[in-house]
């Protein structure tokens, strides 16, 4: 029977030249959209459990939430599964999962004691990590890139600001009593974070090609494995110490940065692709 809706097709409209289009779609390709919906149930349940206060399941969901989102893009290009949809997809999932969430997750714990302050930090928040993620979209897909985009971010990636935002949750759950200074405190540790997702910090992103002295590679190793086990025993007190070593990794990065690619400024990375993507998403907007 025919119908007024054109059938699914991963990769967009079908045409001749790709030859005949198949009835039935790989099992493969729906994997890494399965993943991605899956995160996108973790960040939505972590918002339910937030409001009826069982934060650290809450807090638990959206980490499982950024999880998923790292894991789903990895899956689908060792599986050969990439397609247009599931980056679309992605990308929605990308705002549920490290925008609204945490944003909703923080201003219930702490940030609703400081009224309409703390509201405005999470908006920020939540406002920046989208802005954050639509930069990140429209660089991405430039055919020309900057040598260093395959080393660096332009500002922390929304992933790492989810982790970071959640800071005062952590702090809480130590017995950190929650006063109206401290939720102060917290709305404007949002904003610097939020402020630190639309910047043009050039932050080192863990995907270079270096290498490994073979000698290193086993404490290495030895050490995840402590770092996990310290944050199954440990889970909040580890987190802790995780974003303020991230905090202090920035600044060390940018200094990296400016040695292998050029002057570092306040306004961020001087390279014409990241004016050039700020002017696609001022028309855009």
């Amino acid at each position: 029977m025919k119908t007024p809706f054109p059938p699914f097709e991963p990769n967009g409209p079908n045409d001749e030249a790709r030859g005949p289009r198949l009835r039935e779609i790989p099992l493969r390709l729906m994997v890494p959209n399965l993943i991605t919906v899956l995160a996108i149930c973790a960040g939505l349940t972590g918002i339910r459990l937030a409001f009826e206060n069982r934060f650290e399941l809450a807090v638990t969901m959206v980490l499982v939430a950024a999880f998923l989102d790292g894991v789903d893009g990895r899956v689908a290009r060792l599986m050969k599964a990439s397609s247009k949809f599931g980056a679309q997809m992605d990308s929605l999932a990308d705002i549920v999962n490290f925008g609204v969430a945490p944003a909703l997750v923080v201003y219930v714990f702490v940030l609703d004691q400081a009224h309409t302050i703390g509201w405005i930090a999470a908006l920020i928040y939540a406002i920046a990590a989208g802005l954050r993620l639509a930069r990140f979209n429209v660089m991405a897909e430039r055919e020309n890139k900057a040598s260093w985009q395959s080393e660096y971010f332009v500002g922390v990636p929304a992933p790492a600001g989810a982790m970071l935002v959640l800071l005062p949750v952590y702090v809480g759950f130590l017995g950190f009593e929650q006063t109206t200074a401290f939720a102060l405190g917290s709305a404007a540790y949002t904003v610097i974070i939020a402020f630190l997702l639309v910047s043009r910090l050039p932050v080192w992103s863990g995907k270079s090609g270096s290498r490994i002295r073979r000698d290193f590679v086993l404490p290495m190793m030895l050490g995840v494995v402590v770092y996990v086990a310290l944050l199954m025993s440990y889970t909040w007190q580890v987190m802790v110490v995780t974003v303020v070593c991230y905090l202090l990794s920035l600044p060390y990065g940018a200094r990296l940065w400016q040695k292998k690619y050029g002057t570092y400024t306040i306004n961020g990375p001087a390279d014409p692709d990241v004016d050039d993507a700020n002017d696609d998403i001022g028309r855009h907007i």
